[in-house]
């Protein structure tokens, strides 16, 4: 008995259980707080007759999304309205990240140059993004796209089929069909199973010293799956072709005015502020390293990006933590231009039903759910760059 009090005192008094035990304790008692809230609400609401639950999802909707990356009709569920509302949410902010840390990157490196012109430049870039509103520059891009191109029956055809107007950019696509998405699917596995092969097949050649061909075995395991898929599947590669008419262009694939203001105004935005943090993470790094860099007679841009790039990350990754999930969460704005993202599919949602409530939970949990998906990728990622320090 006074083992078992012995190891349990012993327990306490590890740092590490201790902070899963206070961590438990947090999170449950949130829990059991957010279920009391939730019961006594839904008891008052049933007192009036107010409707609760979210079985109003299996209803039709009968409203209009006038765009969607998936396929909706009007006669399709609200759970199925809500689920394109975060299909274009993810779509749109995925790729603000990427336009966002390119020029981020870019921009962040040009505030350190020598050329005086371009570190101007980037000074003002970045001055002039941190302290506007964004809202403010949606409202600008938007009203840009719309007021300054032509009508549609006065479309800028800039290209064979390639269309310019205020409706947006309409291009040709590919028809596509579940056997497509299959070879996608298939495409990312050969991606994968290619980067295992290529760290497998280093990883024995550090170990063993011998010098082996790698690339063969490399290309074969990234082109074997979709070759494959193709193999079986046999996608049709049907084209859709943009052709205008009097009142409207039919055909192709079209990049709305919404969504383009939205992607330039969210990733424009959020670069400044990426820029701020590659400048602070280069500076971080110390003068020896570009010293020792030049010494063995590599050129400034090999220098960045082979020394300075990978030991600054350490300093880059938190920090950009935080601005990717800003630009998520900031991605609520597109309510105010007209695309449909979740919070406008939700507003109109809740409009309809008078469940508010539940509407409302459903896009925090959202918003706390990718968040929670780009903290722990970012976290991953960071232990990765950690572990390369010496």
């Amino acid at each position: 008995m006074r083992v078992d009090a012995m190891s349990g005192t012993r327990l306490l008094y590890n740092l590490r259980f201790r902070a899963i035990l206070y961590q438990v304790i947090a999170v449950g008692s949130i829990v059991l707080l957010g279920l009391y809230l939730f019961s006594n609400v839904s008891q008052k609401l049933a007192e009036q007759n107010i409707a609760t639950g979210f079985g109003y999802l299996s209803r039709e909707a009968g409203f209009v999304i006038s765009q969607t990356l998936i396929d909706y009709k009007p006669t399709d569920t609200y759970g199925h309205a809500i689920l394109a509302g975060i299909v274009n949410t993810v779509w749109v902010s995925a790729w603000s990240v990427v336009l966002a840390t390119v020029l981020g990157l870019v921009v962040g490196i040009a505030r350190l140059s020598s050329n005086p012109l371009l570190a101007l430049l980037a000074f003002l870039y970045v001055e002039a993004l941190r302290n506007v509103p964004l809202l403010l520059y949606l409202f600008l891009w938007y009203a840009l796209i719309v007021t300054s191109l032509p009508a549609v029956r006065e479309a800028w055809e800039i290209l064979p089929h390639v269309f310019l107007s205020n409706s947006g950019l309409t291009v040709p696509s590919l028809v596509w069909t579940g056997t497509h998405t299959v070879v996608l699917l298939a495409l990312v596995l050969g991606g994968v199973l290619g980067v295992f092969v290529h760290r497998r097949a280093t990883a024995q050649r550090i170990s063993t010293g011998k010098t082996r061909m790698i690339w063969p075995w490399v290309a074969l395991a990234l082109l074997a799956p979709p070759m494959l898929a193709i193999l079986v599947m046999q996608p049709d590669l049907t084209v859709s072709l943009p052709e205008k008419g009097r009142f409207r262009l039919t055909g192709g694939a079209q990049l709305r005015p919404e969504f383009t203001a939205l992607l330039v105004g969210l990733a424009l935005s959020a670069s400044a502020g990426i820029a701020e943090i590659v400048r602070s993470g280069i500076l971080s790094v110390r003068k020896g390293q570009w010293e020792a860099a030049r010494a063995l007679g590599l050129r400034d841009g090999l220098t960045m990006r082979l020394v300075i790039l990978p030991q600054a990350l350490r300093v880059i990754i938190p920090p950009l933590t935080s601005s990717y999930l800003s630009l998520f969460k900031n991605s609520s704005l597109a309510i105010a231009i007209g695309y449909p993202d979740l919070v406008m599919v939700s507003n109109t949602t809740m409009n309809q039903t008078g469940q508010a409530i539940e509407g409302i939970a459903i896009f925090m949990l959202v918003y706390l759910g990718l968040s929670i998906l780009i903290s722990l990728f970012m976290n991953w990622y960071n232990s990765r760059v950690a572990l390369k320090e010496r």
